[in-house]
C-alpha cells in the first residue's frame, strides 16, 4: 500500500514523493551501480541518470512488479550502458595512441573500492571484481545482484526478465568462470 501511494505521487509529479524516492533507494542504486562501474564518481553519475529516468518515465510503470525491481532494471541498463561506453572510448584512445595521433598516457583506473569491503580485504577484492568484470553480462548481473546486493533468485529472475532456472544456470556458469580464473591467477603468483 505504501509503495502504491509512492508510485501515485510520482506519477502526480509530488516533490515530496520524489525526494522519499532517492531517499528510500538512493543506497541500492549506487551500490548496484558502483558494483558493475567500480568507479565512485561515475557510479554517483549513473544514480542521478536513474532517477532522471524515473521521474521522466514513472508513467510507463505498471505496477506488475515492485519499485525496486523496475529501479534495479534502470540501473543495471544504464550502467552498463556506461560501461559499455567507457570501453569503446577506451578502444579508441588506445587505438589512437598507437598510431601517434594522441599523445596522452592513458591510465587504468584506480583501484576500486567498494564500500562493504573492509581494507584488509581489499586487495583480493579488487582481484575478484576484476574477475567479475570478465564474465558475460548476464551472469555478472545475476552474480552481483546474488551475492553483492543480497536478492533472492526468484528477485533477480523478475529484475533480469528470466526465469529463476536461467538464474540458476547464469549462477553456476559465473561460479565455473570465476574458479576458472581466480585458480589460474592464484596459481601464476
Amino acid at each position: 500500500m505504501v509503495e502504491q501511494l509512492l508510485v501515485e505521487g510520482l506519477k502526480n509529479r509530488q516533490q515530496s514523493a520524489f525526494a522519499q524516492l532517492v531517499s528510500q533507494f538512493q543506497h541500492m542504486v549506487f551500490n548496484t551501480a558502483l558494483g558493475i562501474i567500480h568507479q565512485q564518481e561515475e557510479a554517483e553519475d549513473v544514480a542521478q541518470e536513474v532517477f532522471i529516468q524515473v521521474y521522466e518515465s514513472i508513467g510507463q510503470f505498471k505496477g506488475e512488479s515492485k519499485l525496486s525491481t523496475w529501479l534495479y532494471r534502470i540501473t543495471i541498463t544504464k550502467a552498463l550502458d556506461w560501461q559499455r561506453r567507457k570501453q569503446r572510448k577506451k578502444r579508441f584512445a588506445v587505438v589512437t595512441s598507437l598510431f601517434g595521433l594522441n599523445d596522452e598516457v592513458i591510465v587504468d583506473p584506480p583501484d576500486f573500492i567498494h564500500p562493504g569491503v573492509q581494507m584488509e580485504n581489499k586487495e583480493r577484492s579488487a582481484i575478484l571484481f576484476k574477475a567479475i568484470d570478465k564474465l558475460p553480462e548476464n551472469q555478472k548481473v545475476a552474480f552481483l545482484l546474488v551475492k553483492i546486493e543480497e536478492q533472492s533468485y526468484q528477485e533477480v529472475a523478475e529484475i533480469m526478465g528470466a526465469s529463476v532456472g536461467a538464474v540458476e544456470s547464469y549462477m553456476h556458469r559465473a561460479k565455473q568462470n570465476l574458479r576458472k580464473t581466480l585458480e589460474t591467477y592464484y596459481t601464476d603468483q
